[in-house]
């Protein structure tokens, strides 16, 4: 079954799909590098980092993909899990959830609503499972505008962690 937003169908996705979601993320690390950002994800693709390939790989296949598509193109990717993942310094919500494990875009589509419409279809699906616990971890540097992302769609702000000096914000959205 696919959502609409604007055009972005939403689909499920599977190991097919990894090279479109690393492309994403490599095009991601360009786009906030050229604004300054060289602190989020650093300036090596994530194609090219240690483990980047096999976790997306993995990401595909053990967890519950969802790619954004506009006229037949993937356009972004959601990624959601039962728990935070464990390398994370987070700790697992008392209660069932669903967690973002990855929201990504593609920047050459910029102010559609890509991330809008897959955090709409991650609340369907926490909905969908009978859950009522969204929570989503991110870089909370730089002017907070990733964490003000996540607050504009519902969620409210919980734990900060530092995770290899990269300082992060967990964010929790109720589902009803």
């Amino acid at each position: 079954m696919n959502d609409t937003t604007h055009d972005i169908q939403i689909r499920p996705g599977n190991l097919a799909d990894a090279p479109a979601i690393l492309d994403m993320l490599d095009s991601a690390v360009v786009w906030m590098n050229d604004r300054g950002n060289t602190e989020q994800w650093g300036t090596t693709p994530y194609s090219q980092k240690p483990g980047g390939v096999a976790r997306v790989e993995r990401y595909t296949t053990e967890n519950a993909p969802y790619i954004a598509e506009l006229d037949g193109t993937p356009v972004g990717a959601l990624v959601l899990d039962s728990g935070p993942s464990p390398q994370m310094p987070i700790a697992p919500a008392e209660e069932p959830e669903r967690y973002v494990r990855l929201l990504v875009s593609d920047r050459r589509y910029a102010g559609l609503g890509i991330g809008t419409a897959l955090l709409d279809h991650a609340a369907k699906e926490t909905r969908r499972a009978g859950v009522k616990l969204l929570r989503v971890d991110c870089w909370a540097g730089g002017g907070g505008e990733l964490v003000a992302f996540y607050e504009r769609h519902g969620f409210t702000r919980t734990d900060r962690f530092l995770s290899e000096s990269w300082p992060g914000q967990v964010l929790a959205r109720r589902i009803g």
